[in-house]
């Protein structure tokens, strides 16, 4: 009988574990994506990943006023990538070991050419 109860009683104690696993909050990516000129940018595309990983696991596109958000798991480290056309592509680390969320502002820089090249239209022949 005391078998049981302490077998019950472990299987109870295990039970609460999965539970507080469960139970823990994800971790908020809150970011505005925004031009160099500071206006809102919609529809730039935002990847997530964990750090040291190559998979990007999180997608998001940011909305007409150029925001977007992500949900994670909380304890770890991450690799945003952040890209949209015309746009330099922006890499940004985000740590989720100290709180659970993060308020980003992001200002894209317009993409160039080659250095010193300047694009010009093709001539017809």
């Amino acid at each position: 009988m005391l078998v049981l109860a302490l077998a019950f009683a472990a299987h109870a104690a295990s039970l609460g574990l999965a539970a507080d696993k469960k139970s823990t909050p994800p971790f908020i990516v809150f970011a505005t994506v925004f031009t160099p000129q500071g206006r809102l940018l919609p529809g730039a595309e935002a990847r997530l990943r964990r750090a040291g990983e190559k998979k990007e696991r999180w997608q998001a596109r940011s909305d007409r006023r150029g925001e977007f958000a992500m949900r994670v798991p909380q304890g770890e480290e991450y690799e945003l990538t952040v890209s949209a056309k015309g746009f330099r592509t922006l890499t940004q680390k985000v740590d989720a070991r100290v709180t659970n969320r993060v308020d980003l502002t992001l200002h894209l820089e317009t993409a160039s050419n080659k250095q010193g090249e300047i694009a010009a239209p093709a001539k017809s022949l």
